[in-house]
C-alpha cells in the first residue's frame, strides 16, 4: 500500500527526517506536532494554552491539506511537560473537539526544546481515495 508525505502549504522545514503527515488507505498519521513556527522556534513560551491552541491548529492544517476535518481525528497522543498544565491544555483540546472525543492517552514526558510544553500525534480517518 503506497503512502504519500502530506506538506501543508507554508510548510518549514522538519527539525528531524520526518513529514508534518502521511496518508494511506484513508488513514491519516500525524507527526509529533510541537508548537513551533516555520523555523522551528518555539512560539507562545511559558503559555500551555495558546501552545496547545498553535499545536491543534498545525495537527488541522495537515489533516484539511490530507482533505478532512477535525472531526476525522480518531486518536491523539499527547505529551506534555509539566501535569500543572493539564487542565489548560484540556481547556484548549476540548474546543478543537466540541462533540465525541477521539481516544487519547497523556504522558509527562521531557520535549524536543525545552521551552515546548506540548506535543501532539493524531490518527484521523479520512475515507479510501475514489
Amino acid at each position: 500500500m503506497p503512502m504519500t508525505a502530506i506538506i501543508p502549504p507554508g510548510s518549514g522545514k522538519p527539525l528531524a527526517p520526518y513529514s508534518p503527515g502521511t496518508t494511506a488507505d484513508g488513514i491519516v498519521y500525524v507527526s509529533g506536532t510541537l508548537p513551533f513556527d516555520k523555523d522551528n522556534n518555539v512560539v507562545h513560551v511559558g503559555d500551555a494554552a495558546a501552545q496547545t491552541r498553535h499545536v491543534l491548529n498545525l495537527i488541522k492544517s495537515v489533516i484539511e491539506t490530507a482533505g478532512g476535518t477535525m472531526a476525522d481525528i480518531t486518536f491523539n497522543s499527547i505529551f506534555l511537560t509539566d501535569w500543572a498544565n493539564y487542565g489548560a491544555i484540556n481547556a484548549v483540546y476540548a474546543e478543537f473537539f466540541p462533540g465525541d472525543k477521539p481516544a487519547r492517552y497523556c504522558v509527562q514526558s521531557g520535549l524536543v526544546k525545552p521551552d515546548a510544553l506540548i506535543e501532539i500525534a493524531s490518527v484521523a480517518h479520512v475515507g479510501k481515495p475514489a
